[in-house]
């Protein structure tokens, strides 16, 4: 799994977090000297993290079974020991931001992955100070060790953030792809009913995906039903005229339908010139013109 595309990770931005968390080669230094620490207390501090994480039921859930645990634990010993390799560059950067990847995918909300983080460290400063006999180098190399672990998580939520706003921005396409749906009239006519605001990123969704249906279906006439708009103003007008436009240099001619008196009105006093496409005021007579158009007429059965 790797980092979100928006995750920016080169070598500019992992200057610029090494620096806000003041993290320096004095400090990787200091942990990478560490490391004989590390792989001596490791498996201590996994087995007492876990310990916290089991007894809670809301992350509990995520270690359904014995399986599960034992695979968990193996791959935060490695994260664990990576802490104390006294290095921090790109690709520690991004086995960091797949760490945060595993965490959203599973679902695990930020304040569980950032109360474990306490207790990670909470663990890793009782051991160092049990291990120096100095206080002043355990403060050092904890304050070391604590940059890093911030710096971590920062990696992590932003791989959170960007992975909720990828979705989000797919969830919208397909909202839009919905609320805007073509309808085949009959041969070589077309509808679109709109319903909502129409706002410049649905104009654009709105032209985009009448362009292509129209081409798709080698379409004469299209029909824009906007009786379910609630609002027509200066932009949604433009918008509609400039659909019409981009559907006439294609070969095809726009009808407006669903034209109520308030919007009629608007429309005057906006000054808005729409002459360029065909307007009625009923769904019903709009489909009829556009038959029209076609050579096709609606009669009544045993005519």
């Amino acid at each position: 799994m790797h980092p979100p595309a928006k995750l920016k990770l080169d070598d500019h931005e992992l200057e610029s977090r090494r620096r806000f968390f003041a993290l320096g080669p004095d400090d990787l230094a200091r942990l990478g000297a560490l490391r004989p620490f590390a792989e001596e207390h490791t498996d201590g501090i996994i087995d007492a993290f876990y310990e916290m994480l089991l007894a809670h039921p809301e992350t509990r859930k995520f270690f359904p079974d014995e399986t599960t645990v034992r695979r968990v634990k193996k791959m935060q010993r490695e994260y664990f020991l990576g802490i104390f390799g006294g290095v921090c560059d790109r690709a520690y950067a991004e086995h960091r931001a797949r760490v945060g990847s595993t965490h959203e995918h599973i679902a695990m909300a930020p304040k569980w992955y950032l109360g474990a983080y306490r207790r990670y460290l909470e663990l890793l400063h009782e051991r160092l100070y049990a291990h120096f006999a100095d206080p002043v180098e355990a403060n050092l190399a904890y304050q070391s060790a604590q940059k890093l672990v911030y710096f971590d998580m920062s990696i992590a939520i932003d791989t959170y953030i960007a992975a909720n706003l990828d979705a989000l921005r797919r969830h919208q396409a397909a909202i839009r792809e919905l609320s805007t749906p073509v309808i085949r009239v009959h041969d070589r006519v077309l509808l679109l009913p709109l319903v909502g605001t129409i706002d410049s990123g649905r104009a654009h969704q709105i032209m985009e995906t009448v362009l292509t249906r129209v081409t798709d279906e080698q379409a004469k006439v299209i029909i824009l039903d906007i009786a379910g708009v609630p609002v027509v103003d200066t932009k949604v007008a433009q918008h509609l005229l400039q659909t019409t436009a981009a559907v006439k240099l294609v070969g095809a001619r726009t009808i407006l339908t669903g034209i109520s008196a308030q919007v009629a009105r608007t429309i005057v006093q906006l000054g808005v010139d729409i002459s360029a496409m065909d307007t009625v005021s009923r769904l019903q007579d709009g489909i009829e013109l556009a038959l029209a158009h076609v050579g096709k007429a609606i009669t009544a059965k045993g005519a």
